[in-house]
């Protein structure tokens, strides 16, 4: 995971200013986004602005209620999960709270494990019930659910799709070649008032320098030599509609120029013509170029960027969220026996673990052009290794030893090996269960069995 990607976005609700500070405080250090809010109103304000997977509220507040709040965030398709924290709490009242919708509920003065536990938990149930909600869409055709991925990074990415799709304003797709950048526009035009018309996508590196100004902007009969007839670009035939430009760095100057024009004035001039035709069109801009780089060195003007970067979308490249990669083979199985008619269904542990393994430069189009071939060339049911290609075999081969340790020629007492890891992670998470159980890769409950069979306790 990045360290600038959140663990989840969280929103704390308590008209104590102490209170709100100091639980976003726990919860910050632990690396979730947290937005505040001093009541009822200025939550759901704050809600509609930063979508949040989790609210923590007050159950007694001036004005709109903790109550009042939970009836509020249950409308919707996926609504937020709520958890109580009050210092009013009774077993009546959160038996009330749960059948309005409030998903857990906690007394104070809250405990920062009890509260990271807790959230953890609602966490876990919102995205089990967003992966339902994505696999329902994915079978009813949406774009944005042909994206596989749980990762914190690609989360955000939902999360910021979901967010800007109503607006109209530029959004600028930035990310490694094969990423899935135009999936992200297509997905963006499906959730927006625009989806009604046809979507339009240009790759501006595919088309000749020649053609490309009239490709974008169309021409009038005459413009030059095979001109026989008007014709509308794509700025036209797009107006009231989203239009994908890809590759918008190999753009020449001249034509950033022409495209600023077209952003900012709404408005296009075929080549040949003297005539404005009014567009309405909204730009979603792609690039696996450094603009900032070119911008230094005069190959990309600064006004268009700034035009175009208004809403910008950062894809990663798989190598940084290897956890995708099994979601992602499963449904490039799927696709490439639809295909060919075959019939593989898994991938062997061991071929799973190079295939995860692998720094994939081409990203997940590289791994659906390796999965496809490894359909074709299997013999069974199961992808082997030997199915893979030899260069993921081979650069990607599993160290024996993936934590550089070696077992002595005296042997290990392996319980006291266990000892002092969970003493260790417990020292560097601060002596934080939730945070000392993420570092051993165990739940928060076993963790907390293994402190109590050993008799761990935090020194002092």
């Amino acid at each position: 995971m990045s360290e600038n990607t959140p663990l989840g976005t969280l929103l704390v609700v308590d008209d104590e200013k102490h209170q709100r500070e100091s639980l976003q405080a726990i919860l910050e250090d632990e690396g979730y986004r947290v937005a505040v809010a001093a009541d009822g109103r200025q939550a759901l304000a704050a809600a509609g602005e930063t979508r949040p997977e989790v609210v923590l509220t007050d159950l007694k507040m001036p004005g709109m209620s903790g109550m009042d709040l939970v009836k509020a965030l249950s409308e919707g398709t996926l609504p937020p999960r709520v958890i109580l924290v009050t210092a009013h709490g009774s077993v009546e009242r959160a038996r009330e709270a749960h059948k309005l919708g409030a998903f857990d509920y906690m007394s104070k003065p809250v405990v920062a494990d009890e509260l990271l536990f807790r959230v953890e938990r609602a966490l876990e149930s919102y995205r089990l019930a967003e992966r339902n909600l994505r696999l329902e869409r994915r079978l009813k055709g949406d774009a944005l659910e042909a994206m596989v991925g749980d990762s914190p990074a690609m989360r955000e990415v939902f999360r910021l799709v979901e967010k800007i799709a109503p607006t109209s304003s530029t959004v600028l797709v930035r990310g490694e070649s094969g990423t899935g950048k135009e999936l992200v526009a297509r997905a963006i035009h499906a959730r927006s008032g625009r989806s009604g018309k046809p979507f339009h996508a240009l790759n501006c590196a595919a088309i000749p320098e020649t053609l490309l100004e009239s490709e974008l902007f169309g021409y009038e009969k005459g413009a030059f030599t095979g001109a026989d007839a008007r014709k509308a670009g794509l700025f036209e035939a797009a107006s009231g509609s989203t239009l994908f430009l890809d590759e918008i760095g190999d753009l020449s100057l001249p034509l950033q120029g022409k495209l600023l024009r077209a952003l900012q004035e709404k408005e296009v001039r075929r080549v040949g013509g003297t005539e404005s035709i009014p567009v309405d069109v909204r730009v979603v801009a792609a690039t696996n170029r450094d603009l900032e780089a070119m911008m230094k060195s005069g190959q990309f003007r600064e006004d268009l960027f700034y035009r175009l970067n208004v809403l910008p979308i950062q894809l990663p490249p798989l190598r940084e969220r290897s956890s995708d990669v099994p979601a992602l083979v499963q449904r490039f199985l799927e696709k490439a026996n639809a295909a060919h008619g075959t019939a593989v269904e898994t991938v062997e542990p061991d071929a799973m673990e190079l295939l995860t393994a692998h720094g994939w430069p081409g990203n997940i189009r590289q791994l659906e052009s390796v999965l496809e071939r490894a359909v074709l060339l299997c013999d069974g049911h199961a992808v082997r290794p030997d199915d893979l290609p030899l260069e993921i075999r081979l650069k990607t081969a599993p160290s024996s030893r993936p934590y550089g340790f070696e077992i002595p020629a005296e042997g290990i007492d392996i319980e006291e090996l266990e000892r002092q890891l969970i003493v260790q992670a417990m020292e560097r998470s601060g002596w934080v269960i939730a945070r000392g159980a993420r570092l051993l890769g165990l739940s928060y409950r076993t963790l907390q069995y293994r402190l109590e069979k050993f008799g761990i306790r935090r020194p002092g």
